[in-house]
């Protein structure tokens, strides 16, 4: 299996897990908030922080935008997808804060506009979300920057899979397992995709967990899983609609130590006899083996 180049890191089978820390909307249109949640990441030892980006009004009907709504920027759901939206502005202060702390950040473009948005901060990768694996238009957008590709998976069939695997093609192209509820039951995470996908496509597969809690998002790495993604928090039970599907700074602290902990207790599969453990065979084996 290929491994693909993310800035400096290689991710594939036989390397450290890319641990993405998915602010998303989290932020709620908040700058300050958005680099308190990059230093969160930062400190837990994540590998880059992800956002989302929007042309708002190509992604919205007028409709869709007109309809009430709401929120803390207003009455309408226009006035909440506006507000949530950061501009060239704020991604160039997001982009000189990631450079101070020396984390990379990314996004997940809705619109080709707002990949040519993101092009001018000359980001190391772009991540194709689960609502977007079906649009062509995107996807064949998305390739015309040369950059490596995450798409997420959720809400899809293998035939969706199938079809945005021949548009993307599988050079520099990692597949991440998805289950797009927020959050996801436990019942329905279906980790033996993992490996499933593993098999099917030969590229690199991660995981994008909105489960609530850590011990699944280690499994995933057990079962494969080169790349993990979960959404963080300040605080779970803050306005928005991602928080309650997110990790606060102490849960994405632990899934980043915990993950460690897995790769270094994975080995090579070699069963053997450690140094350490020959006292104890002079200590406690009765009777040694035959001859």
């Amino acid at each position: 299996m290929s491994t693909v180049k993310i800035g400096n890191k290689l991710v594939g089978e036989g390397q450290p897990c890319y641990i993405i820390a998915e602010i998303g909307i989290n932020h709620n249109g908040n700058i300050d908030l958005a680099k308190r949640l990059i230093s969160v990441a930062v400190a837990a030892g994540c590998d880059a922080v992800k956002f989302q980006k929007r042309t708002v009004d190509v992604v919205y009907t007028a409709a869709e935008l007109a309809n009430p709504r709401e929120n803390p920027f207003g009455t309408t759901n226009g006035d909440l997808k506006y507000g949530l939206e950061f501009e060239e502005d704020d991604y160039a202060e997001i982009d000189a804060f990631c450079k101070s702390v020396k984390i990379p950040w990314f996004v997940s473009p809705w619109d080709e506009g707002s990949v040519d948005f993101i092009e001018k901060f000359d980001t190391p990768v772009y991540k194709v979300a689960s609502a977007s694996l079906t649009d062509d238009h995107l996807l064949k957008h998305i390739r015309k920057t040369g950059k490596p590709v995450i798409a997420s998976t959720g809400m899809s069939t293998y035939a969706e899979i199938d079809h945005a695997v021949g548009v993307l093609g599988k050079e520099n192209l990692v597949l991440m397992h998805t289950t797009s509820t927020y959050p996801a039951n436990y019942d329905e995470l279906n980790l033996r995709a993992i490996p499933t996908m593993a098999q099917r496509y030969g590229v690199p597969i991660g995981y994008s967990g909105h489960e609530t809690g850590i011990p699944t998002s280690v499994a995933a790495r057990v079962l494969g899983a080169c790349t993990v993604e979960r959404h963080i928090t300040m605080d779970r039970a803050m306005w928005g609609s991602d928080q309650s599907a997110s990790l606060e700074p102490n849960g994405i602290s632990r899934l980043v130590r915990d993950i460690r902990l897995v790769e270094q207790s994975m080995g090579d599969g070699v069963k053997r006899v450690y140094e350490r453990e020959v006292p104890i065979i002079k200590k406690l084996r009765r009777v040694g083996a035959a001859v």
